[in-house]
């Protein structure tokens, strides 16, 4: 778009002797790279500062640990955007019983806005 608009305002320039047609055009390219600027910074800063964690994903995902077979504490969740209405999740579980990290994956897979899914199994010996 910024580009677009320094060809216009040459050609401007060059055929209507509108020499005052660069500035002005300099300046709503700037107004232009602003406003990308703030849409960059609205859409990434939810990333960036961990605020998926507010996502309704998260509730899922305690839902589904919570109805496993094998009883388990959520250490640890991070949850994040990777696509549109895509996450990743790293969950870290706490169990007294012996437990395979796929056991609790095939009940987080069943959600499709998943896309990749890490899970940590710690034994306590409680």
């Amino acid at each position: 778009m910024t580009s677009i608009l320094a060809i216009i305002a040459l050609f401007g320039g060059k055929f209507l002797g509108a020499d005052w047609l660069d500035p002005v055009i300099g300046i709503v390219g700037g107004g232009v790279v602003l406003v990308w600027a703030y849409h960059l910074v609205r859409d990434t800063a939810c990333v960036l500062l961990d605020a998926e964690m507010d996502a309704p994903v998260v509730g899922k995902i305690r839902k589904a640990i919570e109805s496993a077979a094998i009883k388990a504490k959520i250490t640890d969740l991070h949850v994040w955007r990777v696509g549109k209405e895509k996450y990743a999740v790293i969950l870290s579980l706490s169990t007294n019983k012996e437990a395979e990290p796929d056991n609790f994956k095939e009940l987080l897979y069943q959600h499709d806005e998943l896309a990749h899914v890490t899970v940590e199994i710690n034994r306590s010996l409680q």
